[in-house]
């Protein structure tokens, strides 16, 4: 790492060093640094010594370790399914995930000044290959066959397990924050809407968001990273961040290249995943309320007030 650090992150790396020695991994300590801005594990990227590089992942919490427990089932069934390259976990305790570095580089990092994102490429130069690819690859995951996945370990919920738990979660979150009256007006239109919703479940990655996207110097995705959230469940799921980013254009465009590499739609799906994602405030409230951070609280509370998505 270039520059002075503070003792807290000396303290961090020789942490992390001991426990990579304790499992068989050789890490040189001198090429360790540590990216602290994962809400569920620090992360630490270095080279053994025979040059190879790794990940090195570790729970902030003990809740996270149940959730890591189903990436590791989901990571060996996906990995038979994609040509993407996914983590090969080669070493899985409650203290240390570890895996080789795959080739290429994210998409986007967060940006720890400005809080958005730092884009490998800039964001409007992004070009057919990667949203081809991105497409490509989206249609492989979502069209692995469910009861493989189950039979895998992976956590499965029907249709209306799915539209369930979203409007149990809303009661959730406005039972503990203030939720202006229009949203949560929405959300309720949403999930008591039928047409908005999906006769059927897909194998999502659920946090598909640009620095678990993994590419190479053209622009193709290589690689899909951070599982933690992976599930049988709601179609739309994974082109929610994607809404975000992109906004209807480049949603709408999206699902032509996704349904055109052979991923399944619905007639209202964009409407869905709009909607999903002025429900979006729920996942930060739920999470906050799970980690108690009083800055992860404030968050979801700026949210809240603030979230406003386009209707037609």
């Amino acid at each position: 790492m270039t520059g002075p650090i503070s003792n807290e992150q000396v303290k961090l790396q020789q942490e992390i060093w001991l426990l990579a020695e304790q499992n068989g991994l050789q890490i040189r300590k001198d090429s360790m640094e540590i990216n602290e801005s994962g809400m569920d594990f620090r992360v630490a990227f270095a080279t053994d010594e025979s040059g190879q590089k790794w990940v090195l992942r570790q729970p902030r919490r003990g809740d996270v370790w149940e959730r890591a427990e189903n990436e590791r089932h989901v990571l060996g069934v996906v990995k038979e399914h994609l040509s993407v390259k996914v983590p090969d976990w080669q070493i899985c305790t409650p203290e240390l995930i570890a895996y080789p570095l795959l080739d290429g580089e994210p998409i986007a990092v967060v940006d720890p000044a400005g809080g958005g994102y730092a884009w490998r490429f800039p964001q409007e130069d992004l070009s057919d290959v990667f949203f081809d690819s991105l497409a490509a690859a989206l249609v492989q995951l979502h069209g692995i066959d469910a009861n493989a996945a189950v039979q895998g370990g992976v956590r499965s919920k029907t249709p209306r397990e799915v539209r369930q738990e979203f409007a149990a979660n809303m009661e959730q979150i406005k039972q503990s924050f203030t939720v202006p009256e229009r949203l949560a007006e929405r959300w309720e239109n949403w999930v008591s809407t039928d047409h908005f919703w999906p006769e059927h479940v897909t194998f999502n990655h659920g946090d598909l968001h640009p620095p678990h996207i993994i590419v190479d110097h053209t622009q193709r995705v290589t690689g899909l990273i951070d599982w933690t959230e992976a599930e049988i469940a709601d179609p739309g799921k994974d082109f929610v961040i994607l809404y975000g980013l992109f906004q209807d254009a480049g949603l709408r465009d999206l699902l032509k290249r996704y349904e055109k590499a052979g991923g399944k739609t619905w007639p209202r799906m964009f409407e869905h995943i709009r909607e999903q994602w002025a429900a979006y405030p729920v996942l930060v409230a739920q999470f906050a309320l799970i980690t108690g951070e009083e800055s992860t609280m404030e968050m979801a509370r700026g949210m809240l007030a603030s979230w406003d998505v386009p209707q037609d």
